[in-house]
């Protein structure tokens, strides 16, 4: 290994997630409700060249495990992350991750007049109308929301 490389170890069990945006690592680490004081090893890699984006963000975290609500979360953060889970030093599951046609339960409607900011049996439901830029429209009452409002939420 030469002066210029950078050494993260590999970790026995938990998750990678590779292809995050340049800047939105920690996002990433806000979605899954770490901050530090959990004892979760992490490394966090920000901003490294990368041949596909130009430039990324790369999130390891030993001992823990993302669920699918947490994975649909990156997604509107990192539409493109790769999320890798780890067992004994191998990746035993690679999901690459894409933004789903619907949403539900996850974000806010910002309308105010919308049903499920009034009625409490009401959950959010999103239609994703385009991925770039992502705009999403709640199915109740029409209302789009930009990747920018996503980020506020999700944040």
């Amino acid at each position: 290994m030469s002066d210029k490389e950078l050494l993260v170890t590999k970790i026995n069990n938990g998750t990678v997630i590779d292809h995050i945006p340049a800047g939105r690592a920690l996002a990433v680490l806000r979605v899954l409700g770490i901050n530090g004081s959990e004892g979760y090893r992490v490394a966090l890699v920000m901003n490294v060249e990368s041949k596909k984006m130009g430039r990324k963000d790369i999130v390891k975290i030993s001992g823990r495990t993302v669920d699918e609500k947490e994975s649909n979360l990156i997604t509107l953060i990192a539409p493109n992350a790769t999320i890798n889970i780890i067992k004994d030093y191998d990746v035993t599951r690679k999901m690459k991750m894409k933004i789903p046609s619907v949403i539900e339960g996850l974000l806010k409607c910002p309308n105010p007049s919308c049903i499920t900011n009034n009625d409490p049996e009401a959950h959010t439901h999103f239609f994703t109308v385009s991925e770039t830029p992502l705009l999403l429209k709640c199915s109740y009452c029409e209302t789009i929301i930009d990747e920018i409002q996503v980020m506020k939420q999700v944040l």
